[in-house]
């Protein structure tokens, strides 16, 4: 009898898909003052500690810098 507990969770491009291009990512507004924590908000429901770690990477692929970097839009200075 096969295992259902990998199937059922969903496949892990496709939230990535969600999150970074899709109606997630009209929730988190990237390139606006505060997508990093609206994201690491979002998706702490789902991922918990790792949820922070994980936005950042959705960050830098969506704009090209990091969170917390001084090319930032949202860092304040």
């Amino acid at each position: 009898m096969a295992s259902k507990g990998r199937r059922s969770r969903g496949n892990a491009a496709q939230l990535k898909r969600y999150w970074a291009t899709g109606p997630g990512s009209a929730k988190i507004r990237w390139n606006t003052a505060g997508d990093h924590k609206r994201c690491s908000r979002q998706l702490a429901k789902y991922l918990g500690p790792r949820a922070k770690a994980y936005c950042a990477r959705l960050h830098f692929e969506r704009t090209g810098v990091w969170p917390g970097d001084r090319r930032n839009i949202g860092r304040r200075r």
